[in-house]
């Protein structure tokens, strides 16, 4: 590393207009009290200082009104859901009625494949990419077979050409044009959270539903890192977490997308619960289901008041930033981490994620050329020393400079540490 390497990372934070927001978060510390570089967002997001607040908030509306709280908190939990609605839409580029926070992630495929994965003997498949994350695969594959359908037969993956790292958009569509006849729905993610490659939604929708297919996204990797536009992109359905990107916390609620074309398909099968009932007879608590008009029908229970509130905290700080703001300086991170990168270890590292900045969010993805063993112990030594990344088997290293708090002098000091890192024996 140079002492102009040093200089270039001090002049961007220097002219970094959304510096100030890192003061916003609570930073991990070293053990010697120092803040650690803190690269895993993209796994869990940091703790916004706000966040406590409004939780404490809650705490004291439950303690002094009891179920009163339900009406006569500052925020009542009534409708509580619908304080996130505004800002969950402008991140998710959809309308109001098109979005909803509810339940955790794999709850919600579950509940918009009910509704929107239809198969019928002539059209039973699904495809997903080879290396979706685990719990899409199972939930999908649980579906199938739920539906009478063999998860070996009808569900297709694909996987990057032999030799490449990610996939191709002109093959994800030219499989859809050879075979989509016989696919009932496309699951695929925003950004695929092995690789860091941010997909082209639009042109897979679009592509995917000339063959008749319907067409959802997965974007817990996606929403709160890179622009997304569902309304105009045609989706189907998307759902999401929020404790990545959008720092809500572990386990914190989900949110769901239902596109307005479907707003008032009351016929389409679903999962029924209470509070997806129009609201207007909620409280009537009539035999007859009669869904919310919008992605609010598909909640089945009310959602948790502590596991909300700290997206409150999060979504103010997105507001005030502006995605497109962020998405300058994400583009800015990587590409400086990307940089330094390539001058300093291109023999030592390679970067699976695309090169293109249209075609990644945050996230970078690197394999250490060294054996499986070496790398997982570089990986280990790197944490050891406050520089926080993640590991994924069997020799991906996932790192993550986040625009609302990273700075481009920590993106510096990690490259200077992997380098120190790889030259040290590993054991």
């Amino acid at each position: 590393m140079t002492s102009a390497d040093l200089d270039t990372a001090r002049r961007l934070d220097a002219h970094d207009e959304l510096a100030k927001f890192r003061a916003e978060f609570h930073l991990p510390a070293r053990r010697d009290g120092s803040p650690a570089v803190y690269f895993c967002g993209h796994s869990l997001g940091l703790a916004p200082k706000n966040a406590a607040m409004i939780l404490n908030e809650e705490f004291t509306h439950w303690s002094t009104l009891g179920v009163e709280g339900h009406f006569e908190a500052a925020r009542p939990w009534l409708s509580y859901h619908e304080l996130l609605t505004p800002g969950l839409a402008r991140l998710a580029g959809a309308l109001e009625s098109e979005v909803v926070a509810m339940n955790s992630l794999t709850a919600n495929l579950h509940l918009m494949l009910t509704s929107f994965y239809r198969p019928t003997p002539d059209r039973p498949r699904v495809l997903i990419e080879k290396s979706a994350f685990p719990s899409d695969r199972y939930a999908v594959a649980s579906q199938i077979a739920q539906r009478g359908f063999s998860p070996a037969d009808h569900l297709i993956e694909i996987a990057p050409r032999p030799g490449e790292a990610t996939l191709r958009d002109e093959d994800i569509c030219e499989l859809l044009e050879r075979e989509g006849r016989s696919i009932a729905t496309v699951l695929l993610p925003g950004v695929q959270y092995l690789s860091g490659q941010f997909l082209d939604l639009a042109t897979i929708t679009a592509c995917a539903q000339r063959q008749g297919a319907t067409v959802g996204f997965d974007l817990a990797h996606a929403i709160g890192n890179v622009p997304l536009q569902l309304h105009d992109w045609n989706a189907d359905f998307a759902v999401w977490c929020s404790y990545k990107y959008l720092n809500s916390g572990p386990g914190a609620i989900g949110g769901c997308f239902v596109h307005e074309r479907h707003a008032r398909a009351f016929d389409l099968p679903r999962f029924a619960g209470w509070w997806g009932h129009d609201k207007t007879s909620r409280f009537d608590m009539p035999d007859q289901f009669r869904p919310i008009a919008g992605a609010e029908g598909w909640q089945v229970s009310n959602p948790s008041i502590f596991s909300a509130a700290p997206l409150l905290a999060s979504l103010a700080l997105f507001d005030e930033a502006g995605m497109t703001r962020l998405r300058a300086k994400s583009i800015a991170l990587t590409g400086f981490l990307a940089d330094l990168l390539q001058q300093h270890l291109h023999a030592d590292v390679t970067i699976l994620t695309p090169a293109s900045h249209a075609a990644r969010g945050c996230q970078l993805s690197l394999r250490v050329n060294r054996s499986p063993a070496e790398a997982r112990a570089i990986h280990r030594a790197l944490s050891g020393n406050g520089y926080l990344c993640d590991w994924r088997e069997p020799d991906v290293i996932r790192v993550a400079p986040v625009p609302l708090y990273n700075t481009f002098v920590e993106v510096r000091e990690f490259v200077e540490a992997l380098t120190a890192t790889l030259a040290a024996p590993q054991s």
